[in-house]
């Protein structure tokens, strides 16, 4: 199967920069997600149709996979014309089906393509994807026979008044098997409200020739598109809440599940417990009986069996937190690879590092990892203890079982089993406080 996704939309209702099927949703481009979504019912080849000057969406698309290659719709004359677009690696693939998705359908589920599939299977020649919609209002409607077999798509402009009274909608989605799809395509007339070349007008021309013609219904919100940053509001929610859902039946205890947030690669084990207020982004993997306190942001970092993190933490991309490692309120933590056991409780910024296997960071402690012109590592040796209010100047390597007295400024590296002390000598100046204030005292009027 060639899967073709449509992504030639100008998107200007989204007031923009960026180009709409680069917005996100889950953490991930609305193209990533139709591309992800080809692959998951493994369609083989994909290509991926742009507007003129999309040079950044061509670039996401083959940066995905080397196997997509993508087509310029050079103007806006509609689906069948932006597929057409598209005839080269039609030509190329001739005999193979056909699936046709359009990137602004994020939520989009494997399961229902599959069932497409599964229509082809069963002998039709088109396949499209409908819905029952709550107000169909603007949307084309899918047309049927007494036998169930669709007739047509009309588009809302184009139908008439009993035929704007069925409430089964145009999903957008089309499979095909046909004997010449692209000889089908080039006899679609654009004698329409917009002049444009529709794709769905492929289904009374498949018809007159004898083929077969069926449609498959998935939930409204599976084909909910994205035309502006409320929908894309609308799609992210719908998203979170099938993704907590996901996390729940799957051995979560998400406390406040509507407070929690999730990205599209989010992995979390059983028997984890996340209180509310949590963010995840891209790549975060939580393992087995995890405890994330509330108010967390977590991106590119990974969680050990029985850690606990928070509240009020945050893991940067490169954390890597082993087995039962704490990690408490105010704590920062970027490319440091933490051994079981470890802790850091308090107030720390743990940056560019590794933390052996029971260490102990006190409160305060940072990782002085950038010089003003590159990043250096701190490595800390299992066993070693941190006093509170340390810096730990890069590169530098605190031995396995060694201390740092507090207040420490390190600088150079600390042998295993040793004491770091470096701060100036205190000095008490016997009656100074008292004799400051008198000094401070206001005159009296």
């Amino acid at each position: 199967m060639l899967s073709i996704i449509l992504a030639a939309g100008k998107g200007t209702r989204m007031k923009s920069k960026t180009p709409k099927p680069l917005h996100k949703v889950g953490g991930m481009s609305l193209l990533e997600h139709a591309l992800a979504t080809a692959a998951d019912v493994k369609t083989g080849k994909s290509v991926v149709v742009v507007g003129p000057a999309m040079d950044e969406v061509a670039a996401v698309a083959q940066l995905h996979s080397a196997e997509v290659s993508v087509f310029v719709q050079s103007e806006q004359r509609g689906t069948g014309d932006a597929v057409m677009a598209a005839r080269e690696a039609l030509l190329a693939n001739a005999g193979s089906d056909v699936l046709v998705l359009f990137c602004d359908t994020p939520l989009l589920r494997p399961a229902t393509l599959k069932k497409m599939r599964d229509a082809l299977d069963d002998g039709a020649h088109i396949v499209v994807l409908g819905f029952e919609a709550v107000d169909p209002s603007g949307y084309g409607r899918v047309l049927r026979d007494t036998s169930g077999a669709v007739t047509a798509i009309r588009e809302h402009r184009d139908a008439s008044t009993e035929e704007l009274a069925v409430c089964l909608c145009n999903g957008g989605v089309m499979a095909f098997r046909c004997p010449d799809l692209v000889g089908i395509l080039d006899r679609i007339s654009d004698d329409n409200a917009k002049n444009e070349i529709y794709l769905t007008d492929a289904i009374e021309i498949a018809l007159s020739d004898g083929l077969q013609v069926k449609a498959v219904i998935c939930a409204e919100e599976e084909v909910m598109g994205i035309n502006d940053r409320r929908q894309l509001a609308q799609a992210e929610a719908v998203f979170q809440d099938l993704a907590r859902q996901d996390a729940m039946a799957n051995g979560a205890t998400l406390i406040a599940p509507e407070t929690v947030w999730l990205s599209f690669d989010t992995k979390i084990g059983q028997d984890v417990t996340i209180e509310p207020n949590v963010f995840f982004g891209p790549g975060v993997e939580v393992e087995d009986g995890v405890t994330i306190r509330a108010n967390c942001h977590f991106e590119g970092a990974k969680i050990g069996a029985g850690a606990t993190v928070g509240p009020f933490a945050r893991l940067r991309p490169g954390a890597v937190l082993g087995e039962d490692v704490h990690i408490g309120n105010f704590v920062e933590v970027k490319n440091v690879e933490m051994g079981k056991g470890a802790k850091a409780n308090h107030l720390s910024y743990l940056g560019d590092g590794q933390v052996g296997a029971g260490a102990n960071i006190g409160a305060g402690t940072i990782f002085c990892n950038y010089d003003g012109a590159r990043k250096h590592r701190t490595q800390v040796g299992a066993g070693a203890f941190v006093g509170s209010n340390s810096s730990l100047v890069a590169p530098v390597t605190i031995g396995e079982g060694a201390y740092v007295g507090s207040g420490s400024a390190v600088s150079k590296d600390v042998p295993p089993d040793a004491l770091a002390v470096e701060r100036s000598d205190q000095r008490n100046i016997l009656g100074w406080a008292k004799k400051q204030r008198a000094k401070m005292a206001p005159e009296k009027p």
